[in-house]
């Protein structure tokens, strides 16, 4: 079959008129070669126009992502930056008190900075997890480590249940996680209150759930409580503690949920790969 030239021509300024952004189908339902190159040449304009509206997307929202970091940032910096220009004119016991609260924004900088470089290898799956067996008290042993001191000053205890379950995870990570939940469980626990931590299976997963003994979570919070920047329940949260936890599990094909119960609110992360003795 011999192609007109002017097929061509028609041909050529319908793909000029693709590339400088206009949507057209150059589409037929003839037979033949030429009918079969514009069907291609469709699908390839469909693709490519996919793929960048799909990169506008993801610039957004890593201008939001950016955005949110540098607010989340920039807040105790400013404090701080306030209270040191204050400090050298302030009586003593004022100058304690901007003492006291510069080194609790500097370490909530540093944990949240830390959390975030998490965050964004986790965001681009530049983290190789490990499949390790692992008991349930092991992991709340590490997991707890960093928290010894908050849970101290606040006189809480922590009850383990089901220690010896086993788990296949990623011991790092997974207690990393842990950290994030027990962290915001000890933020929502009144003083002297119990958290507790109990391992569970059964025939899709295994689990440890994160119970607290505060007021539980309303129906706003339930739905925005994994949502980064957005979730905390704390004037002075971040928002990123759970939303990182979900990511670690969801990098091991894992998932939380978060309920009400009577004693407080529950977090329970589930192990799709989980085993148990």
């Amino acid at each position: 079959m011999l192609v007109e030239k002017k097929q061509i021509v028609e041909l050529s300024e319908n793909v000029r008129k693709i590339i400088d952004g206009q949507k057209i189908d150059i589409r037929d339902n003839k037979e033949g070669k030429l009918s079969i190159l514009k069907n291609d040449i469709h699908t390839l304009a469909n693709r490519l126009t996919e793929q960048a509206e799909n990169s506008e997307k993801e610039k957004e929202a890593l201008r939001q992502i950016l955005s949110d970091i540098s607010h989340q940032i920039k807040t105790p910096l400013t404090s701080m930056q306030i209270m040191v220009d204050l400090l050298p004119d302030a009586p003593p016991q004022k100058q304690e008190e901007f003492i006291a609260n510069i080194k609790t924004s500097l370490t909530r900088t540093q944990w949240l900075v830390s959390a975030l470089l998490k965050l964004a290898r986790l965001d681009s799956g530049a983290v190789e997890f490990e499949q390790n067996t692992v008991t349930v008290a092991q992991l709340a042993e590490e997991a707890l480590k960093p928290l010894q001191v908050l849970l101290d000053v606040k006189n809480q205890s922590v009850e383990i249940k089901g220690g010896s379950v086993q788990l296949l995870c990623d011991k790092r990570w997974t207690s990393e996680a842990l950290t994030n939940i027990i962290k915001n469980a000890s933020e929502y626990s009144p003083q002297g209150g119990k958290i507790v931590i109990e391992a569970g299976q059964n025939p899709l997963f295994a689990s440890i759930s994160v119970t607290d003994s505060g007021k539980g979570l309303t129906s706003a919070e339930q739905a925005t409580i994994f949502r980064r920047f957005e979730g905390s329940r704390s004037e002075f949260g971040t928002g990123i503690g759970l939303p990182l936890a979900l990511a670690i599990m969801r990098g091991q094909n894992g998932d939380i949920e978060a309920e009400n119960t009577p004693h407080g609110a529950k977090f329970t992360v589930k192990f799709y790969s989980a085993q148990s003795n």
